[in-house]
């Protein structure tokens, strides 16, 4: 087992730490330094949400506003909403997202040369078509045309002596490409501390999104908020999709985790199957309708959509709690579970990631001085996670 983590970038050695039985550090608690870390990273971090947000309220607005403003189409998508408030009513994950019953036929091709540098072990690209079926059936005809998205895409890390204990990566809202997330997670040094890898991509993101799709991850809001909530539903599936095809291919110990929408995602995951060694979400985003509301500019043309509909904001929102970790008893054990979290985070902040902790029963929680993207005292906290995994995945 190697014992530095190899960063492609060096992070200053700023420490973080364990959250207490309290949560998360108050302000005073923490050194002038790690005040001065905390601030800078959080102004950055607001510069980087509004760039996001601009981009995403842009591409939407057309949509969303045209919904808005024809009455069959507003009133279809409020009783949408109405599908998914009664079903998460129930809290009963096991109904809001039905298992895959089948092993997928995977196709598989060496990754570049590239990917296998970095990886310096076999890595290869993998697909197979998704039988998800949207849980709302008025969503079915539409989610048939979707050709590319409803093609499941991950790379894989594998060991020749596998297979081995593996650990799963779910990239961030427009963060799909592999060799991206392969270095932000220090995936090499992970592969060569014993772990086989293996990277998700999300519905609509990299190769999965739609033709003429302007970014990586539109279609998740191309839809309003029922779009999101089969696309949230979706992304569950070919995951838990993935998972039968690693136990079918002898894997016994799976863990996963995710940052931003992926930590939401892999907390989601956490909710419905209990066939994970361990989940970690990284940065998550826990409370949407937090995002829409404070994502400027994009919470202008959410507004706007809503005031044009004649929805209010509970009424608009309420669909979230369908897909929401905080609304499902996690099938993870307590000492299985380790959260992320980043002080100075603005896409994602803290309190998303404190609200997770308190409905998991405070389990581990860890905090760094960073943001959403500069994750300082990084190494330290990937040592935590290693630490934290290794008993697990394998003694």
């Amino acid at each position: 087992m190697t014992s530095e983590v190899e960063l492609p970038i060096p992070l200053p050695d700023v420490p973080g730490a364990d959250a207490g039985a309290a949560g998360l550090p108050k302000r005073s608690d923490l050194t002038a330094f790690q005040r001065a870390v905390v601030d800078s990273s959080a102004a950055a971090d607001i510069g980087l949400r509004t760039a996001i947000a601009a981009l995403v309220g842009v591409a939407v607005a057309p949509t969303i506003i045209t919904t808005a403003l024809h009455r069959a189409e507003a009133q279809r998508e409020r009783d949408n909403i109405a599908f998914y408030v009664s079903l998460a009513k129930h809290k009963d994950a096991a109904q809001s997202f039905p298992a895959p019953t089948t092993v997928p036929s995977v196709s598989s091709r060496a990754a570049n040369p590239i990917a296998e540098y970095i990886a310096r072990g076999h890595v290869h690209n993998s697909s197979f078509a998704s039988t998800f079926e949207p849980i709302n059936p008025d969503m079915h005809d539409k989610w048939k045309g979707l050709k590319r998205n409803n093609i499941v895409r991950f790379q894989h890390w594998r060991h020749d002596d596998g297979p081995r204990p593996t650990l799963c990566v779910i990239h961030g809202f427009m963060g799909s490409p592999y060799l991206v997330n392969g270095l932000f997670f220090s995936l090499p040094w992970f592969y060569r501390s014993g772990y086989d890898v293996l990277l998700y991509t999300l519905p609509f993101h990299g190769r999965r999104a739609e033709n003429h799709s302007p970014f990586s991850g539109y279609g998740f809001f191309a839809n309003g908020m029922t779009g999101f909530a089969e696309a949230m539903g979706q992304a569950v599936y070919d995951f838990r999709s993935i998972l039968n095809w690693l136990q079918d291919k002898g894997v016994e110990r799976i863990a996963l985790t995710g940052i931003s929408l992926g930590g939401y995602t892999s907390a989601l995951v956490a909710s419905a199957d209990d066939r994970l060694e361990a989940v970690i979400p990284n940065v998550p985003l826990v409370t949407p309708a937090s995002a829409f509301d404070d994502w400027w500019p994009a919470n202008k043309v959410v507004q706007l959509a809503r005031f044009a509909g004649g929805m209010s904001r509970e009424e608009a929102y309420s669909s979230f709690a369908y897909h929401s970790p905080l609304n499902y008893q996690p099938q993870v054990a307590k000492d299985r579970r380790l959260i992320i979290t980043g002080l100075g985070d603005r896409l994602a902040p803290p309190d998303h990631a404190e609200a997770l902790w308190k409905h998991w029963d405070r389990c581990a929680l860890h905090w760094f001085p960073g943001n959403h993207v500069l994750h300082v005292s990084q190494p330290e906290y990937l040592r935590r996670t290693n630490r934290f995994l290794r008993p697990l995945m394998f003694d």
